[in-house]
């Protein structure tokens, strides 16, 4: 009967979660693919029939540099949040009480404005005209016929701006939790600050990390407003085509066929991390299991 009540208890517990999740993400993504296999009507709905046109036509020779593009421009962008981050969630970390929220709290200030505001302040700032072109162009960085807007350079350095703050709480969530006594031990012992921060510290905040990495990684597949504003039409990332699609072309299943491949690229990474954080707490398990078992014979001998 205990067993029973554990078992419905728990059933009880995640039925919430579980129902959220069915009905504003598996039902929307079903509904979606299903709509990638019909036809446009000409009136720009949704035509009857089942049909593999749609997935045909996504063959166009431009996608796959467009999918690369949004590829490679994401994985930049993670990888730059996650560098910056490191330190940043290092240092909050080691900081009073009171000042670890202070600082917390202007990381988390711009989102007090608007994210269009926050990006059309940065259209602004990398305008050929701005203040941030004539500064670079007056100290000899750049020639005044460079520009900073409307290119994947833009694109790249906007979204490290928009999303730091998705990578930087999560490191720094994990960063509050991690004995620091390790890093002084380790120095003590002859150790140098950067290989006890790389053996140490990283090991130790290694799930606040992968979290940063999702959670950077997959709004930034699916960006589209930053593109739009400050990428060029060599910039164009499978966000923006989906968005064409979908209002100017008035094309639903080519756009949903699209959203469906996006998905799925975002759904790859999300599986290979799950692969290897399991493979990861097998192998840690495995280690202490045998550590154990060696002092249990060392103490039996």
């Amino acid at each position: 009967m205990v067993g029973v009540r554990n078992k419905l208890r728990e059933v009880g517990l995640t039925m919430p979660s579980f129902l959220w999740l069915s009905f504003f993400f598996v039902v929307p993504t079903v509904i979606v693919l299903s709509i990638a296999f019909h036809a446009a009507s000409p009136d720009g709905g949704i035509a009857p029939g089942f049909t593999l046109a749609t997935w045909r036509s996504i063959s166009n020779p431009n996608y796959p540099a467009i999918v690369w593009r949004t590829i490679w421009i994401s994985a930049l962008t993670t990888f730059f949040c996650v560098i910056l981050s490191l330190p940043c969630a290092y240092a909050i970390a080691r900081m009073t009480t009171k000042w670890r929220a202070a600082v917390a709290g202007l990381i988390m200030l711009p989102f007090w404005t608007s994210f269009i505001v926050r990006v059309f302040a940065w259209r602004t700032l990398l305008n050929p005209e701005g203040f941030l072109q004539g500064l670079l162009s007056s100290i000899g960085i750049i020639d005044q016929s460079v520009s900073l807007n409307y290119n994947s350079g833009a694109i790249l350095v906007v979204s490290v701006y928009s999303f730091l703050p998705f990578a930087i709480m999560p490191i720094y969530a994990a960063a509050e939790k991690f004995d620091f006594s390790l890093l002084e031990a380790a120095r003590d012992l002859g150790a140098r600050s950067f290989f006890a921060f790389r053996k140490i510290f990283l090991p130790g905040v290694r799930r606040g990390v992968i979290s940063a990495v999702l959670m950077v990684f997959i709004p930034a597949i699916g960006s589209y407003v930053i593109p739009d504003l400050v990428g060029g039409t060599d910039s164009e990332l499978i966000g923006n085509k989906i968005y064409q699609r979908t209002f100017p072309d008035r094309n639903l299943p080519h756009a949903s066929a699209l959203a469906g491949l996006t998905a799925v690229a975002v759904l790859l990474p999300l599986g290979c991390v799950a692969w290897w954080m399991k493979r990861q707490d097998e192998r840690e398990a495995k280690r202490l299991a045998e550590a154990t078992s060696r002092r249990i014979s060392g103490g039996a001998a």
